[in-house]
């Protein structure tokens, strides 16, 4: 009630309504870690397109399978890229000194990541026509060692001021896509540009030195450390993430059985899914193709109940490559896959399987092995899932197990859609319920709780997302005095019961034929 009645009349006070709607999250940002040409090094930065990807971390490059495996993630539909680069510890970044006067030295620059690519950029310094304090900075970066195209930066009315506002250091580190000040001098740099000429045809430009891409990427860079949040726990600096693609370090290799290892548990943290590739070694043979595929299965020792938020995928596929002429070469499946349970989620919904006739693997040119319906049965029993090339919808996925699908584990998340429905739900929850911390335990609340839980899950249940004609039938929300007894009470615990019945794929399709013996009369 109002907090003071003191004239006659009317009063009108808002009561709250109790309903406080759960949002779902996000089911489909996609976590890539591994070798990038440029970029911010153990840092998650979100990528909306591969333009953008191209941009920052400086597109294909030919002995690194990272970019090609989010260049096919978008390509079959993802949207949502989270990108961390990795690179090995001895990796240096170039440097640019720009001539000074007198003993403060030169303005040196420095390339905002370790990296070869900083050798292709240059800088030079424009004085300000009318001013001794002013100049200009220019930058120029040439994205392909081998390429014609020439990316110009300019920096206007910078001063080495650090009271000013547009002090070199600061101004840069704001402004710039490329370069940071790594010394700033205390008088103005000399002039780059010949007095009286054309800025484009008399510069002296100041060529980049000294950016190593480091010796070899080794799977301690990948791996990381937690503590200071590297490699694959730079994803500890991101709010969340639902896939994770760790494609090999290097052209033709295979990602390491320790590196899914450490891997699966930061998942299983996180609620994530982590999609595991295959050695391109295993199809090398199409003979032997299976029984490879089965035994390194095994040898990746995933296993027990983490193995629940892991998924592989079998063959890789063949591509063409830009970067050689078009050849065909073999590639890790894992963007691809990534891309199709992104387009799938969006059209269909996360408990849809990515799988099927509508799973079409787009930008490929064939599967490294052609597998047939035996083998493919030998496999998918196993919890390995197929990708598989029909001769008239094409190369599809066919298959969707988690690492604890095989048929003698008998585990209640056997199916990915039924695992990642059940991730999904459980994220949503957790941000969705933050508001009941410190709320009074008691009945008020219990009810306030079943009220959004309740609509938050019968909002799925309308689009389809259990199995039941009713809601009965289909989940249930309870949250009173037999969850939450006086003892959880005392102890500040509340506790909430969500039970849902999952759509399970309809993995098998039995068709019985009867011949009707209408002719026989009895």
């Amino acid at each position: 009630m109002p907090s003071l009645l003191s004239y006659p009349g009317v009063y009108i006070e808002e009561v709250p309504s109790g309903v406080r709607t759960l949002t779902g999250v996000a089911t489909s940002i996609t976590a890539f870690v591994g070798a990038a040409i440029s970029g911010d090094v153990d840092e998650p930065v979100m990528c909306n397109s591969w333009a953008d990807f191209a941009r920052r971390y400086g597109g294909l490059s030919a002995d690194l399978p990272l970019g090609y495996a989010v260049k096919d993630f978008f390509l079959n539909g993802g949207s949502q890229a989270l990108i961390v680069r990795v690179a090995p510890s001895d990796a240096t970044s170039a440097t640019i000194e720009l001539p000074g006067t007198g003993s403060p030295g030169d303005l040196v620059l420095e390339a905002v990541s370790p990296g070869d690519w900083g050798n292709r950029l240059r800088a030079a310094v424009e004085l300000v026509e009318g001013s001794t304090t002013q100049f200009n900075v220019l930058v120029q970066y040439q994205p392909r060692p081998d390429g014609e195209e020439v990316v110009t930066e300019r920096y206007l009315n910078l001063t080495v001021d650090p009271q000013d506002t547009r002090f070199v250091t600061r101004a840069l580190a704001n402004e710039s896509s490329y370069v940071n000040v790594k010394h700033a001098p205390g008088v103005r740099p000399l002039a780059s540009v010949g007095v009286g000429s054309p800025p484009s045809t008399q510069i002296d430009w100041q060529q980049g030195h000294g950016g190593f891409d480091g010796t070899a990427l080794v799977d301690g860079d990948v791996e990381g450390s937690r503590d200071s949040k590297t490699g694959i726990f730079a994803l500890l600096k991101a709010d969340i993430f639902n896939l994770l693609c760790i494609p090999p370090k290097r052209r033709g290799e295979a990602t390491s059985a320790s590196v899914y290892q450490t891997a699966l548990p930061f998942c299983v943290e996180r609620r994530a899914m982590l999609i595991v590739d295959p050695d391109p070694a295993w199809g090398a043979s199409a003979d032997a193709a299976v029984s490879r595929a089965i035994d390194g299965r095994a040898s990746f020792e995933l296993s027990g109940n983490d193995a629940r938020n892991a998924a592989f995928y079998f063959p890789c596929v063949d591509q063409v490559d830009p970067l050689r002429d078009g050849q065909i070469d073999t590639f890790v499946p894992c963007g691809i896959v990534a891309g199709i349970m992104a387009r799938t989620d969006t059209a269909r919904g996360v408990w849809k399987a990515p799988a099927g006739l509508d799973a079409a693997l787009n930008g490929v040119q064939g599967l490294q092995v052609n597998l047939n319906d035996l083998e493919n049965g030998r496999l998918n029993l196993l919890g390995i899932n197929c990708l598989r090339s029909f001769p008239v919808n094409g190369r599809v996925v066919w298959g969707a197990r988690t690492m604890r699908g095989a048929d003698q584990q008998a585990d209640e998340y056997k199916y990915v859609p039924v695992r990642r429905l059940a991730l999904f739900i459980e994220e949503s929850l957790y941000r969705g319920t933050q508001w009941v911390v410190f709320e009074p335990n008691d009945e008020p609340l219990w009810g306030q709780i079943r009220l959004n839980v309740g609509a938050f899950m019968q909002g799925l249940f309308r689009q389809g997302a259990f199995q039941g004609k009713s809601p009965r039938e289909a989940y249930f929300v309870k949250c009173d005095a037999e969850t939450t007894t006086q003892n959880d009470i005392n102890q500040g615990v509340v506790n909430i019961l969500v039970a849902f019945a999952p759509l399970k794929p309809a993995e098998f399709v039995v068709i019985r034929i009867q011949q009707l013996a209408g002719q026989v009369q009895a």
